[in-house]
């Protein structure tokens, strides 16, 4: 028993290593977790920060699907390698040196030839490891275009959906799935290559140094077995850290790759541009324009401005009028400095941008830009409004400004006071929080009409000295408009005012009016003066009728206090909605939201069955992935066995030493061949499954109703940053880093079998005392990971949704100053998201760390119960050898498989995410296959029958008992105040939403009978706010099309013609070829809006919808392309339902409804109905709104 005596103290040497492991590992895990999602945040900031210094012309060529993708997926990456695989390589680090240092101590030289290995190993990374990241960067690309896409889809989902493209786009994005599983694939012999060489290298090594170890033992320097068995385990401990570090090196080869967008951004960021800011702009001075030529950098041929000459007076209102695309939003562009003239020169085309902006006699590039943008008030033709409630949008106004740092109290009242002068507070304290609702992504809580009220607010809460109206009054109906036009006749005064308008009633009132044609003047002048010049001024007033005005100007602004209110009240707003225009539809009362459920790992087991066809894959994976386990177990075994041929002498002490020295060679080999098996499959299953996943994660999102993709947590962003990140989630666990849990698991039964079949005594007291704190280690580990995932998901949603809306939202972010706000602001969600998951952090840590150390007390207790039975003769040395090691062996499986908590938890969650939308796809297609006629012989009327519809948001029913009937070949239309319900009906007819009761009947069948893809084959809808897509003109205009459509080359140029749109694409270089670009900012609004009327008249329709699409066209095209819709609807027998403000584009309408109100109720009805004349005739709600724009001199 005296031989036992030493166990005890060297135990317990080994319980202070314990309790020492134990405190750094939470020390080292909490810090790590702290530092990962710092380091992720403010890469993330810096990111956003940089992106938003960039130049515009740098932005448009950025979609943000891109940012959505770099913020979400590859910031998680690097948050990933940074919190648990930086940690563990560091750790290892220092394990190797610690391992060498004691290695030297006792044998240099047997030290020396064993590193022979971890050379090897280095010179393959070497060359594995920059291949492995430049394939990597390929992929990433791939991954950055499939994002893209997918963000432009989910942005615009309702027009996707009137087009039937699901189909076609979602082929688009899956052939760049296709392409980054391609690319990812390439990279799996480098995978089981990496794998190999590293393995390889482990195994042979301790053949190495007992074969080495052998040699100086026979040769007499080394006296004896304890310094070979000394470094044998130094060694153990060298390749352990070797095969830990293999999957944390691949995981972190990717952070670096995922690095690469970020850089690229952040590296080209812009200084700010700093100037002078002494003089006020509204001080009397002027802003001109000297022979300015520009060509937009994303389209260096085409000429926007030519030698343009202008002067904007101070104090006084210029108009800018011209057909679309004549250049006019490039000149608020240049204004705003999106672009700059000396920036964006071409060297070898200086004619084609040149000029000088100048301000009070300054170079406008002098100014600082900040204090520029400062001075100017900017309304768009599209506005845009923020995810937040009225208030802050309408306070953002403020931002740079001298009031931005006001109080609270006051920054209300000059809220509340600009509201009012823009005719929206009537309609903001109506609504269900009032000033405190929020609007929604991109304000589609509220209608067209709602949301440019609410951007000349956040306009007149600035008080700027200098305005800019880009169409500012184009959505409003005519009640507003009038409303809103006389309350900015006394915001202008005093103000240098450009305005840009195609309704000519805004402009009259002008000091002086600039016509510009293809970016040229033609002429300039008053009013009075243009008409009387007979030039094209004069043509486009006639145009619009506004010749033949009855009354005089003065009158007609008088008109709001002499209208009978009691016509006005049955057209104007009693309780504006939460939502009227089909772009911005608040959910639909059957949408119900889905059950949550909580993220459990049979989610795995379940993807893991759904991936049967790949049996042979996972089949030749498994194997290696056994083979690859039984390496610690024969190792344990194979030592045992070396240990007892130094008991030897002579040629036996030899020949035992080359033959077990042999095996552990013949193990290395059979290790190398497992692991490339590993490596190389599980990259290739994990292609194929982060590919599958993504594509059907893809077509199912597009599968759900619109309702679905209203409700909140379902913004564009949101699901952009799913897709983006979820599917990886899945890529990564069934790749490498999924298959190393596997083989830790079996490598841990393998140690327990061999421990138990050589000494079950002592193996069952080592293993029972340790495993259940080890397992019970994983289980709160991956439990609390779960949690964070959910926190991170949640967090990386919402900041993913912020930052795609601010690129998006980028014009009015720069006009508004409000960079630092928006930066602010995302600073906050990610503090938040660092908070909430350190909060947490600190408790669930503590047991891991435990159970990650508690291997130590294992092998302490071993070791002292080992010492015993030697002692008492029960087990001999082999025995005790072979439990020993397979007891560290097994520990440090157990301890490897822990540290995969993580990326099992974040795949769980992600599946659970993918495989929640499978149920949910009834809702957006017909259970019926009822097909339709072909359009030739189809009898398109439409027929309201007693319809009830409302929205879950809201108590109040929109409709109730609604009726009316469109005879087919009709070209009716719609008019009312705004929230009156009018695209309310367009979306009820294209199957957005259903209607609570009634019938709305096509051709006489109920719509709903009809196969939903068929029905919407039928009809085209063109918008108040175009929507295209990236890709060329060609693309764009065949959107939805099939092969069975053959649409042909004459048919598409015959539509563009129609669309007044020809000429214009005709004149680009590359014609119906030219790319359109991400955001297709080289294009006016009014190309725009008439690229997407000729894509609907290419659809060959039996019904069109038109919701206001004719708002951005100027007169002459409006009129040509009524003209031709006219036609169309003649010859085709083509129904045509007209939602319109502009009441000159309706007046040929066989019948005009006009929506309205009731007090009572607040349900929508039918006020009247009839042609223009007989309405006129009448002199009721629809007499009143053409009296507001003076349409018809025989009102009077």
């Amino acid at each position: 028993m005296a031989k036992a005596t030493p166990a005890p103290g060297g135990s317990l040497y080994i319980v202070y290593l314990f309790i020492g492991k134990f405190a750094l590992t939470y020390v080292s895990m909490v810090s790590f977790r702290l530092i990962s999602l710092r380091a992720s945040a403010a890469l993330r900031l810096e990111y956003l920060e940089s992106l938003l210094s960039l130049p515009i012309s740098r932005l448009d060529e950025i979609s943000s699907g891109t940012v959505t993708h770099a913020i979400t997926s590859l910031s998680n990456q690097i948050q990933q390698s940074v919190s648990d695989k930086l940690a563990m390589l560091f750790q290892s680090l220092a394990l190797l040196v610690a391992a060498y240092a004691i290695a030297f101590r006792y044998s240099w030289a047997l030290t020396l030839v064993v590193s022979a290995a971890i050379l090897f190993v280095i010179l393959g990374f070497s060359v594995t490891v920059p291949f492995f990241v430049k394939a990597q960067y390929r992929v990433d690309d791939a991954d950055q275009k499939h994002a893209s896409i997918a963000a432009d889809v989910l942005a615009s989902i309702r027009t996707v959906f009137s087009l039937g493209a699901e189909a076609s786009l979602a082929t688009k994005y899956s052939a760049w799935v296709e392409e980054a599983k391609r690319r990812g694939s390439r990279m799996s012999i480098t995978s089981g290559i990496h794998l190999g060489l590293l393995f390889f290298a482990m195994y042979v090594s301790f053949g190495l140094a007992f074969w080495f170890g052998l040699k100086l033992f026979r040769e007499g320097h080394i006296e004896n077995i304890n310094a070979v068995i000394t470094v044998f385990f130094s060694v153990l401990l060298v390749v352990t850290v070797l095969g830990n570090v293999a999957s944390p090196l691949m995981i972190i080869s990717k952070a670096i790759s995922a690095s690469g967008p970020f850089f690229n951004i952040i590296d080209s960021r812009q200084p700010p541009a700093t100037g002078i800011t002494e003089f006020n702009a509204c001080g009397g001075v002027d802003i001109t324009f000297n022979g300015v030529s520009f060509v937009y950098p994303t389209r260096p041929t085409t000429q926007v401005l030519r030698s343009f000459h202008a002067r904007f007076e101070q104090g006084k209102t210029t108009a800018l009028v011209g057909p679309s695309g004549s250049g006019k939003s490039t000149i608020v562009a240049l204004l705003e400095r999106w672009y700059d003239l000396t920036a964006s020169a071409d060297p070898s085309a200086t004619e084609m941008v040149k000029g000088e902006i100048q301000v009070g006699g300054v170079n406008i590039d002098r100014l600082d830009l900040e204090w520029w943008r400062s001075q100017i008030g900017l309304v768009q033709q599209e506005p845009v409004l923020f995810n937040t409630t009225v208030l802050e949008n309408i306070s953002m106004g403020l931002t740079g400004t001298r009031w931005e740092n006001s109080p609270d109290h006051a920054k209300m009242e000059m809220v509340i006071s600009a509201s009012k002068e823009a005719f929206a507070d009537d309609f903001i304290t109506k609504l269900p929080q009032g000033y405190s609702t929020l609007v929604g992504e991109g304000g589609m809580a509220l209608s067209g009409g709602q949301r440019q009220r609410i951007a000349i607010a956040r306009c007149i809460v600035r008080q700027p000295p200098i305005l800019i109206l880009d169409e500012a009054t184009s959505s409003m109906d005519v009640h507003s408009e009038r409303i809103v036009q006389a309350a900015l006749a006394r915001v202008l005064k005093n103000r240098t005012t450009i305005l840009i308008a195609h309704r000519l009633s805004t402009v009259r009132k002008a000091d002086r009016i600039v016509v510009i044609k293809d970016g040229t003047n033609l002429e300039e002048g008053s009013h009075d003066e243009l008409v009387a010049a007979g030039g094209m001024y004069c043509s486009l007033v006639h145009a619009q009728e506004l010749g033949n005005i009855s009354v005089s100007e003065s009158e007609r602004l008088e008109q709001k206090d002499t209208l009978p209110d009691e016509a006005m009240d049955n057209v104007a707003i009693t309780r504006p909605g939460i939502g009227e225009n089909h772009q911005q539809i608040p959910r639909e009362v059957q949408c119900k939201p889905g059950k949550k459920r909580r993220p459990s790992t049979k989610i795995l087991l379940r993807i893991l069955r759904q991936q049967r066809q790949h049996w042979l894959l996972y089949s030749l994976t498994l194997l290696g992935a056994l083979g690859a386990s039984s390496g610690f177990a024969l190792q344990s075994w194979l030592f045992a066995q070396i240990v007892q041929a130094f008991q030897y002498t002579g040629e036996r002490l030899v020949d035992a030493g080359n033959f077990w020295a042999l095996m552990f060679f013949i193990l290395a080999l059979a290790m190398a061949s497992f692991y490339l098996l590993v490596g190389y499959f599980s990259n290739r299953i994990s292609q194929n499954v982060g590919s599958k996943y993504r594509m059907e994660y893809f077509h199912n999102m597009l599968a759900q109703p619109v309702c679905w993709f209203d409700r909140e947590e379902n913004s564009s962003g949101t699901l952009t940053s799913r897709l983006s990140t979820d599917p990886r989630q899945l890529q990564e666990l069934f790749g490498v880093s999924g298959i190393f849990p596997l083989i830790s698991i079996v490598s841990m039964i393998g140690c327990i079998a061999i421990a138990f079949s050589f000494g079950a005594k002592l193996a069952a007291v080592a293993f029972c005392a340790g495993t259940p704190f080890m397992f019970l280690g994983a289980y709160s580990r991956i439990r609390y990971e779960m949690k964070f995932e959910a926190i991170n998901a949640e967090v990386y949603a919402e900041s993913s949704q912020f930052a795609s809306e601010a690129i998006r939202a980028f014009r009015t972010i720069t006009s508004l100053n409000m960079e630092k706000v928006i930066l602010r602001r995302y600073s906050s969600l990610v503090a938040q998201q660092r908070y909430r998951a350190m909060r947490k952090a600190w408790y669930a840590t503590l047991l891991f760390s435990f159970a990650d150390s508690f291997e130590l007390c294992s092998m302490a207790l071993t070791f002292w119960y080992g010492g015993r039975l030697l002692a008492s003769g029960e087990y001999d040395v082999v025995s005790f050898l072979v439990v020993y090691v397979a007891i560290i062996q097994g520990g440090q499986s157990a301890g490897q498989f822990l540290s995969f908590g993580p990326n099992i938890a974040q795949a769980a969650a992600s599946g659970e995410r993918i495989l929640s939308l499978r149920p949910e796809t009834g809702g957006a297609t017909s259970p019926h296959d009822m097909r339709l006629m072909p359009s030739e012989e189809r009898n398109a009327s439409v027929q309201l029958q007693n319809i009830s519809f409302h929205y879950s948001t809201r108590d109040t029913p929109i409709f109730h008992g609604l009726s009316l009937n469109i005879e087919s070949g009709q070209f009716v239309a719609f008019v009312g105040a705004s929230g009156c319900g009018k695209s309310t009906i367009i979306s009820l007819l294209e199957r957005f939403y259903q209607v609570s009761s009634g019938e709305i009947l096509f051709g006489g069948k109920d719509i709903n009978s009809i196969d939903l893809s068929a029905y919407r084959s039928s009809l085209a809808l063109v918008s108040q706010e175009p929507q295209l897509f990236d890709g060329t003109i060609r693309d764009n205009l065949l959107l939805g099309q099939t092969q069975t459509d053959a649409i042909t080359e004459p048919q598409m140029i015959q539509a563009c013609r129609d669309a007044e749109i020809h000429d214009f694409i005709a004149s680009l270089p590359d014609g119906y070829n030219t790319p359109l670009g991400v955001t297709q900012t080289a294009l006016s609004g009014g190309q725009k809006q008439r690229i997407c009327i000729a894509r609907a008249l290419v659809r060959k329709p039996s019904l069109l919808l038109l919701d206001e699409a004719t708002s951005s066209l100027d007169s002459q095209s409006e009129r040509l392309l009524q003209d031709a819709i006219e036609r169309l609807a003649k010859k085709r027998n083509m129904t045509i339902i007209a939602v319109a403000h502009r009441l000159a584009t309706i007046q040929k309408a066989n019948s005009i409804f006009v929506l309205g109100q009731e007090v009572y109720d607040k349900c929508t009805r039918l006020i009247e109905s009839g042609t223009h004349s007989e309405l006129i005739q009448k002199r009721g709600a629809y007499w009143e709104m053409c009296r507001a724009q003076a349409l018809d001199k025989s009102m009077e």
